[in-house]
């Protein structure tokens, strides 16, 4: 099953619950989900590359390469900034970072690392702070901090659901 590319993917950031307990339980866990993962993947296919899209240690690496921004982002919600800092929409880091050519023990404990310091930050925020806003800046609309933590987790999943896709390729490849 083929999912939507990420920028063409839209987002409702209208709820008024509050579900951030919810989020940040799925943030924390999602490296030791990528650990449980990756302890199934043959290690002969980390690095296969198809249709010119990231290996399976890109996806992975890009994850550590983004939380920075995300951490960058929540400074600009609780600084009052009108708008949060934006991306490099062609994520030159994660192409540069040569992600193949690091262990894979180290991607995860890089990632598990940068997301724990995002979590401590978000377990430390009290209501008020969660529905302050800053305009994304490709998607043009007001985002919560409730709203930029669900877009992580979203994001989160995004790549572990091609991780996954490129594991089903590649076993069907090979047999």
């Amino acid at each position: 099953m083929q999912q939507t590319k990420w920028f063409e993917r839209n987002f409702n950031f209208d709820t008024l619950q509050n579900t951030f307990p919810s989020i940040i339980e799925r943030l924390a866990g999602t490296p030791a989900r990528l650990e449980e993962k990756f302890r199934l993947i043959p290690y002969g296919v980390l690095t296969l590359r198809q249709n010119d899209l990231w290996t399976i240690k890109e996806n992975l690496g890009h994850l550590s390469d983004l939380e920075p921004l995300w951490q960058g982002r929540l400074e600009d919600i609780l600084n009052g900034e009108k708008e949060l800092r934006p991306t490099d929409l062609q994520n030159t880091k994660t192409t540069l970072a040569n992600h193949n050519a690091l262990p894979l023990e180290t991607l995860l404990v890089h990632f598990r690392q940068l997301r724990k310091q995002t979590v401590d930050k978000l377990e430390q925020l009290n209501e008020q702070q969660i529905f302050l806003s800053a305009l994304h800046p490709r998607l043009k609309t007001p985002m919560r901090t409730i709203d930029l933590f669900l877009f992580v987790a979203e994001h989160d999943d995004h790549h572990l659901a091609t991780i996954t896709e490129l594991v089903k390729n590649f076993t069907a490849i090979a047999k």
